[in-house]
């Protein structure tokens, strides 16, 4: 039998439910979604065998040569009761090899990633490298947990605990090493996860809406989904999972259509849609298929709320019509992939922003990729960043700030691309004051 709704006839025929408990399966689940857990501290103070310790798996490489640990390692896994996490297992911060600045480097940028600080030391043992940890974390108003390891060999007096209370309520101890038992193992990672659990309900990690504010209930979302040589085979991207995933979280309902097929979708409604979103690169055509009444917006912008600052952002478009000739622009992409000859970062934006200036050459167009994101923020005049689905939203938030304090415009590429075609207005228009500062 066909249904019938009150959205009319056929709506439902490409809708699915992607969990029947409400939750995904945890290897489905984004990196840039999980917890984040920076392990820190100095070289051979145990941190790899701590993390191989509460994962139960050899996921570091363990040895007593110092500078083991030469980039940062991830593991992504379930850790019950706190949920899907990341484990960022760091360098060495006291590391005088002659890579150690590169080592550093790669360790401190975790700094603007991790929800949690994690920082393994030794009885006694809190000095300038320690402190400077517990200032980063203080700064950032990230949680710090202490591990004392290697209580086998040294003990933890009760003067050291006292002293390590005085900068964070969240000390334990442990030892890590070699040949304990699977029971002793068991005990280290439940008063681990224990620590964690009582860290994090005491500083919960904000999690912002992406869509579900904007649906009245039982409400319609349009999702104008782009198909083209930049979607990958056989799957939709991050954000446009990530978007209808939510809606069906909130009871809401999605109707998903290619851009040929929207103006065609709109005549089957019997009730118009509370809320049309497409992709940036569609947004003139969609824009001018919708009529004026029914809010717009695209994927890009919706990340630029989510993970980044709708106002920053929308203050920052304003400096592209400022550029002069001379100027540097950096275009910043979170992911890795393939440029194809149509890629939007590396090749459509460029084009886009030279012919809307009308510099062509003159501006000097930088590209970075992944976490690539560089120390000389100064010398740019406008930082054009990606939607950042790859990123968490204080991973985002470090970014932002940073081009802040070298006071360099920042905007996102859907409000770049939105403002190029003068439709900015209207893709922000559902938003109101969260435009303004």
């Amino acid at each position: 039998m066909r249904p019938s709704t009150q959205y009319g006839t056929n709506t439902f025929a490409g809708m699915s439910k992607i969990s029947q408990k409400g939750c995904l399966p945890m290897e489905h689940v984004s990196k840039s979604l999980r917890l984040q857990i920076g392990i820190f501290g100095r070289t051979n103070v145990g941190k790899s065998s701590f993390l191989n310790m509460i994962t139960s798996q050899d996921v570091s490489i363990v040895s007593p040569q110092p500078g083991t640990t030469t980039d940062v390692v991830e593991k992504a896994m379930e850790f019950l009761p706190v949920g899907p996490v990341v484990f960022l297992d760091t360098a060495g911060i006291d590391d005088d090899s002659q890579l150690s600045t590169d080592r550093f480097r790669r360790t401190a940028a975790i700094f603007g990633r991790a929800d949690v600080f994690v920082v393994l030391t030794e009885e006694g043992c809190w000095g300038a490298y320690e402190a400077k940890l517990a200032d980063e974390a203080r700064e950032r108003q990230v949680p710090l947990v202490v591990v004392v390891n290697k209580t086998d060999v040294h003990g933890m007096t009760g003067e050291f605990h006292e002293r390590l209370n005085c900068v964070t309520p969240y000390v334990m101890d442990c030892s890590c090493a070699g040949g304990i038992s699977c029971t002793s193992r068991d005990a280290v990672a439940d008063a681990f996860k224990g620590l964690l659990t009582r860290c994090i309900d005491s500083n919960p990690v904000q999690q912002r809406a992406l869509i579900g504010d904007l649906l009245p209930p039982n409400g319609l979302a349009i999702l104008v989904v782009p198909i083209d040589t930049g979607a990958p085979r056989g799957r939709l991207i991050l954000p446009q999972v990530q978007t209808i995933r939510e809606v069906l979280d909130g009871n809401g309902v999605v109707m998903a259509v290619k851009e040929s097929e929207y103006k065609t979708a709109m005549t089957v409604l019997n009730k118009r849609p509370d809320l049309v979103i497409c992709d940036s690169q569609s947004v003139t055509k969609v824009a001018a298929e919708t009529p004026p009444e029914i809010p717009l917006t695209t994927f890009s912008v919706l990340f630029a709320r989510f993970k980044g600052d709708l106002a920053r952002f929308a203050r920052g478009t304003d400096a592209i019509g400022t550029l002069k000739a001379g100027d540097k622009v950096l275009i910043s992409e979170a992911c890795t992939h393939h440029a194809g000859p149509d890629d939007i970062g590396r090749v459509k934006i460029p084009n886009m922003l030279r012919e809307h200036t009308g510099l062509g050459d003159k501006i000097q167009i930088d590209i970075r990729c992944g976490r690539d994101y560089p120390n000389n923020l100064g010398d740019y005049a406008l930082i054009i960043h990606c939607g950042a689905c790859m990123l968490t939203q204080r991973e985002m938030a470090s970014r932002i700030n940073g081009a802040d304090n070298k006071n360099v415009p920042i905007t996102n590429y859907g409000m770049a691309i939105s403002y190029f075609q003068g439709v900015l207005n209207r893709v922000i228009a559902l938003f109101g004051p969260e435009t303004q500062e």
